[in-house]
C-alpha cells in the first residue's frame, strides 16, 4: 500500500472535560496517514483517481469545529469514521494533537493516534 500524509490541519475546537475548554475552546491539530493504492493516479495524473486532499482537509476542519467532545479520543474516532465513509478508505491513521491541554504541567503536546 502507498501512503498519503497530511500533517498539521489546524482549527479551533471546543473539546475537553473542563467547562472552560468547552466554552473558550483551543487549538487542535490533526495529522492523517492514508494507506491506499496511488498507482492509478500516478499514471493518469488525474485528480479523480486519487483523494482530493483539499476537500479532505476542509472536512477535517469542520469536524474539529463540531462537537464538543469531552475526549480527543472521541474526536479522533469521529474523524476516522467520517473520512473512511465519505472517501471510501480502507485504512486510515488519525492523530489528534491538543498542544494547549490543561494538565497542570508544561508540555509541548498531548496527542492520541488511532488506526482504523
Amino acid at each position: 500500500m502507498d501512503e498519503l500524509k497530511i500533517s498539521g490541519i489546524q482549527a479551533h475546537g471546543f473539546h475537553g472535560v473542563f467547562d472552560f475548554e468547552q466554552h473558550d475552546g483551543q487549538l487542535f491539530l490533526v495529522d492523517l496517514l492514508l494507506h491506499l493504492d496511488l498507482k492509478k493516479s500516478g499514471e493518469s495524473d488525474a485528480l479523480e483517481d486519487t483523494v482530493d486532499y483539499g476537500v479532505m482537509t476542509a472536512r477535517v476542519k469542520e469536524l474539529i469545529e463540531s462537537g464538543p467532545y469531552r475526549l480527543i479520543e472521541r474526536l479522533a474516532e469521529v474523524i476516522a469514521t467520517t473520512l473512511k465513509r465519505e472517501f471510501s478508505l480502507s485504512n486510515i491513521e488519525v492523530t489528534v494533537h491538543k498542544p494547549e491541554a490543561p494538565v497542570g504541567v508544561k508540555v509541548s503536546d498531548i496527542s492520541v493516534t488511532i488506526r482504523r
